[in-house]
């Protein structure tokens, strides 16, 4: 007759075999909260596009939120497919580990009530005297008694086992349920989702012929857009060379860096040790145009050089210092209207497209005080855009790899 190990050292096996269950948690609780910042940030591109489709115009700025839901979008589907990926590995975990505990219990109980049936029929008290008294020497009468009391343990533990694997396979075949129910809930709004991702592309589409149309307006916004991208640089370069002039004076060695006063280096090794986690430029908002050399997405083979990200908010959003620090510099740009340059130590960062600016030249700023309110754009579907750059020394940076997402 096969023999079961005692109560406590089946758990610990059970226990094994249970301990990928909890890093299956962890993923999909990663899992799911990526679909929610992905949700979150297309429910909130659906209210930039309501605002903007009130206009009805194809514009530039209606498709680049198009395009970021449609990636949103894309994102939040190809979540939901490792989160099922990951439901129905946890769904074959689990009916496994149901069938071997079904099986064994079904083994305990037939051995369990093969003892009991014997214990049934030596339940007399004079069998079990006789049993003893029967013995050849004190010894041996000595080990039966040791024998009918382990025996008797032996039933109690594989009773309490029993019971224990009962109440554990209750408990996986409950969760096995619910994974079940969890992984048919994704499948359906995967699917709604999809469905969604075609009618966006059909409006992409629509968006982007009507686009066609208008190429000799497109390239001189893209022109437009590169003189802006020109002055800020220059305004850059001016701090720049007027912070090696100093440097030079003071007769530092290698002086084409930042001159800086002992706060405004802890300024900057604060600055670089927040990487990351700095705030966003504004209290809400949606990047529409990344960092860096990108296609055009309407003009073949041009492409836009962007010195830092372009973030789509409400009408009437204020621009918000990202660090403390100092400013630098606040000018106007030829058809760009208004930039504010801080200075966090060696790093700068550049708002700009704003209007009623509200800090001037020396100021020192707190994280997140306004700096001005983010130009809305009438004539462009009332677009609000604010320009971002984040800049060390002379080095231009990504601000997605600074930002906290």
């Amino acid at each position: 007759m096969r023999k079961f190990a005692p109560t406590k050292f089946y758990l610990l096996i059970l226990s094994l075999i249970f301990a990928g269950s909890e890093v299956y948690g962890q993923s999909l609780d990663e899992l799911r909260k990526k679909k929610e910042s992905a949700a979150r940030e297309i429910l909130y591109t659906n209210e930039l596009l309501g605002k903007v489709d009130a206009s009805q115009k194809a514009t530039l700025g209606k498709l680049r939120l198009l395009n970021n839901q449609i990636e949103k979008r894309n994102q939040l589907i190809s979540t939901m497919k490792s989160e099922v990926s990951l439901l129905q590995s946890l769904i074959d975990d689990n009916a496994t580990v149901v069938q071997m505990l079904s099986s064994d219990l079904e083994k305990i109980r037939q051995e369990y009530a093969l003892m009991v049936r014997l214990a049934w029929k030596n339940q007399r008290s004079s069998d079990k005297l006789l049993f003893f008294l029967s013995a050849e020497n004190f010894n041996q009468a000595y080990r039966r008694i040791v024998y009918v009391k382990q025996y008797a343990d032996y039933r109690r533990k594989q009773a309490e086992t029993i019971a224990s694997i009962q109440h554990i396979l209750n408990r996986k075949k409950s969760d096995l349920e619910n994974q079940q129910q969890a992984k048919a809930s994704v499948m359906t709004e995967q699917e709604s989702e999809s469905r969604k991702l075609g009618e966006q592309k059909k409006r992409q589409d629509s968006v982007a012929k009507e686009l066609q149309k208008k190429k000799s307006d497109l390239r001189n916004k893209l022109a437009q857009q590169r003189r802006i991208e020109q002055q800020l640089e220059q305004e850059i370069q001016r701090i720049i060379e007027e912070e090696a002039r100093k440097t030079a004076k003071s007769g530092e060695p290698g002086g084409t860096g930042f001159t800086l006063t002992p706060e405004q280096k802890l300024a900057g090794t604060d600055f670089e040790q927040n990487r990351r986690r700095i705030p966003w430029p504004v209290e809400k908002g949606i990047i529409t145009e990344k960092f860096g050399v990108h296609a055009h997405p309407v003009l073949k083979n041009v492409t836009v050089n962007n010195n830092g990200v372009t973030i789509s908010t409400e009408q009437g959003a204020k621009a918000r210092a990202v660090f403390k620090g100092e400013v630098s510099r606040v000018f106007g740009i030829t058809g760009g209207n208004m930039a504010v340059i801080l200075r966090h130590g060696q790093y700068l960062t550049v708002y700009s497209n704003l209007i009623n600016v509200s800090v001037k030249k020396g100021d020192a700023v707190k994280i997140r005080q306004n700096l001005g309110t983010v130009f809305t754009d009438a004539n462009d579907g009332d677009r609000t855009i604010l320009k971002f750059q984040i800049w060390k020394e002379s080095r231009k940076l990504d601000p997605e790899d600074w930002l906290a997402m």
